[in-house]
């Protein structure tokens, strides 16, 4: 894997779920996973005093990114939030939300300066964040905001989850499942497909991207007897993709897209709904899968998972996701061009 020019920087997330906490393993454990260098942008006293609660020796170093990759051999490397970070594990108080949301925009402004090399994010808590007068829908929404005032230029995200084992990108994410139909749209689907193909050929090496797009309905409508939209909204994006020159197929049956031998068929699964995507995933790379957002002027990946309350400062969290997000997000960032307005 190649080193990006650049450490990546690590978002605080909730402060009071395990976020830190994985934080603090990861880079106790970085020989052991062969970790590229980070830094996380947040408050070293308050890492400091989770450490000790995890009984991990973790030193902590206040630096600035550009000496961040020096420091990292010998300590974690905390770029100053400027804010003091005072919930403790299990428990979000009022200075929570405005402590990740700075932190969110503290790394933005250094990858699109190219102070880091990418993102990588901690799981954050959106009901603490809409306490705080959170400006936007959820976490990727607002980074493309950032992302469109950092550039000028409208930006449209996909969220991919990755694995070694599969790749799936959800078409459409958090929508009641009775409102999927409605909200699908051919045009939806194929701009989507763009996303991910441009992106994986720019960014993950593949010079032919292979999307294999998943129909809505059982047996991908069964020409209609099971429902109009494969024929009516699906078929018709695929045929647009492929006009375009994209190699995509589809709609598929879902229910025989995800064994062994399907899988090795494509490079990514082009889901029409949340769990139509998630759920094979999570059951075969439950712990290394990685939420990877498409479509904006930076790298930026996520473990796949939540804050998990329950567990923070208990040392139960496992580090493996955000150490595959931290992984892939130096491999994305090699490869990658530097930001528009870096260049």
């Amino acid at each position: 894997m190649a080193a990006p020019s650049a450490p990546l920087a690590l978002t605080l997330g909730e402060p009071a779920g395990i976020g830190p906490d994985i934080t603090l393993a990861a880079w106790h454990r970085r020989a052991e996973f062969g970790l590229p260098a980070f830094y996380t942008v947040s408050d070293a006293e308050f890492l400091a005093k989770r450490a000790r609660r995890l009984q991990l020796p973790v030193p902590v170093s206040r630096v600035e990114p550009q000496a961040a990759a020096a420091a990292f051999a010998n300590a974690l490397p905390v770029v100053p939030l400027g804010i003091d970070v005072t919930a403790q594990a299990g428990r979000p108080d009022a200075g929570s939300g405005p402590a990740a949301i700075a932190s969110i925009r503290h790394a933005v402004a250094d990858v699109v300066t190219g102070r880091a090399a990418g993102l990588v994010t901690n799981p954050v808590a959106k009901s603490v964040l809409y306490d705080s007068g959170f400006p936007a829908p959820g976490h990727t929404e607002y980074l493309a905001q950032l992302a469109q005032q950092a550039t000028g230029k409208p930006t449209r995200t996909v969220m991919m989850l990755w694995s070694p084992e599969l790749a799936v990108v959800p078409v459409t994410i958090h929508l009641p499942l009775r409102d999927v139909p409605s909200r699908l749209s051919t045009e939806l689907i194929v701009d989507t497909g763009r996303i991910v193909a441009r992106d994986l050929a720019a960014r993950f090496g593949i010079a032919r991207p292979r999307l294999a797009v998943a129909g809505l309905n059982p047996h991908a409508g069964e020409a209609g007897a099971l429902g109009e939209e494969d024929r009516t909204v699906v078929a018709p994006a695929v045929e647009r993709l492929r006009a375009e020159g994209i190699d995509a197929r589809g709609p598929l049956p879902a229910d025989v897209m995800f064994h062994a031998a399907a899988r090795s068929s494509y490079d990514v699964a082009l889901c029409m709904y949340h769990d139509q995507a998630l759920i094979p995933i999570k059951t075969l790379a439950f712990a290394d899968a990685v939420n990877v957002t498409l479509g904006l002027p930076f790298v930026r990946t996520s473990p796949d998972h939540g804050t998990a309350f329950d567990i923070a400062g208990t040392g139960k969290a496992d580090p493996s996701s955000l150490v595959a997000a931290l992984r892939l997000a130096a491999r994305l960032a090699a490869a990658a061009p530097a930001p528009a307005s870096h260049r």
